[in-house]
């Protein structure tokens, strides 16, 4: 079978790199990167560090607002689809590029595939919310990472092509500790020890995009008084140079700030953290993966198993709970989440067997 894979992103790299070496044994894949990440800290460096096989598309797309960047997408992506002609569209997540790819193979009548499906937030001002309702509502098959992602999708009325597989990150993640502690130590770079650091990372709209949700993020790694690691977003970087906030992190002592950093030696700083301050998906899981605390650093989640088996908790933008959350013991974290039995690193190989079928 013929597939097209659609990426942009960095999450969406990572779970193609789990994918595509099982689905490239039985399939011919097709890569197109949509360049919706560009900087080489962004992308390249992905590409490089997880052996994913070099795109066979770039549509260097860049960055833009969202409709700008979406429409983009959707018109290089059909030119494409219709001179590859594959049997199937494969699409992560719930990027810009996640709904140019549904769109696309759906107004040409070709059958479409999501990984990660049926997650919800709850919160439709998330442009990543639309992005997922309208992928999971076109796509032929929804592959849900999680019990409560396959209950969202029946309880929305899908009746048909779904299917419980697992995370594709787990695949990644089991891997790349290993891999990880291989590496020349990246712990020692920045001069930091075990369990003696924060791990934070932000690049959420809702939180760079909103100065008064930036300012109290802001307020709260300055006041902390431990170590806090900080990789900076393209976006983060931009956003906290525009609300003048950038000098407040240089100049407290105790915050590292770092340009983005390769899959591998994040996994290093996230395995070692004594906690973590984030408000992406895919770090929550990642956190609980590697039973490291997670502050999440908004108000809601996709993945609320992690907040209930208690290796994650909401803080918002409010410095005041940050600080506290950083601070207080987390109750008693589960060993295991739900749906934590299919964390088994099969979960590509599950999505391959139900292509093929």
């Amino acid at each position: 079978m013929k597939i097209l894979s659609v990426v942009g992103a960095r999450p969406q790299f990572i779970k193609a790199a789990a994918v595509s070496r099982v689905l490239r044994r039985e399939h011919r894949e097709i890569l197109v990167h949509t360049g919706q990440h560009y900087d080489h800290e962004m992308s390249s460096v992905f590409f490089e560090g997880l052996d994913i096989p070099a795109p066979d598309h770039e549509l260097g797309v860049g960055s833009g607002s969202h409709g700008r960047q979406t429409a983009e997408m959707l018109t290089r992506l059909e030119r494409v689809l219709i001179d590859e002609s594959p049997e199937m569209v494969l699409v992560y997540g719930d990027t810009n590029s996640t709904l140019a790819g549904a769109l696309a193979a759906s107004k040409l009548g070709i059958r479409l595939a999501h990984v990660e499906a049926g997650l919800r937030s709850f919160n439709r001002a998330m442009p990543e919310e639309i992005n997922r309702i309208l992928t999971d509502r076109a796509a032929d098959l929804l592959f849900c990472p999680t019990p409560a992602s396959a209950e969202n999708l029946h309880r929305e009325g899908a009746a048909a092509g779904v299917h419980l597989v697992g995370d594709v990150m787990f695949d990644v993640a089991a891997d790349a500790v290993a891999r990880a502690e291989a590496m020349p130590r990246i712990l020692d770079r920045l001069g930091l020890r075990k369990q003696s650091y924060l791990l934070a990372t932000v690049h959420r709209a809702g939180n760079t995009d909103d100065v008064a949700n930036l300012r109290g993020i802001v307020k709260a790694f300055c006041a902390l008084d431990e170590p806090l690691v900080l990789p900076l977003h393209p976006r983060t970087d931009k956003c906290l140079k525009q609300a003048g906030l950038y000098d407040a992190l240089t100049k407290a002592e105790h915050v590292i700030l770092t340009e983005p950093l390769g899959y591998l030696d994040f996994v290093a700083l996230q395995t070692n953290a004594r906690k973590i301050l984030t408000d992406s998906g895919g770090v929550q899981k990642e956190a609980c993966f590697h039973r490291v605390p997670c502050i999440t650093l908004r108000e809601e989640t996709e993945w609320v198993e992690t907040v209930e088996c208690g290796w994650n908790v909401l803080a918002g933008a409010d410095p005041q709970r940050i600080v506290r959350a950083v601070g207080e013991a987390f109750v008693e974290p589960s060993s295991r989440c739900a749906g934590a039995e299919l964390w088994d690193g099969q979960a590509s190989r599950r999505i391959v067997a139900t292509l093929g079928h």
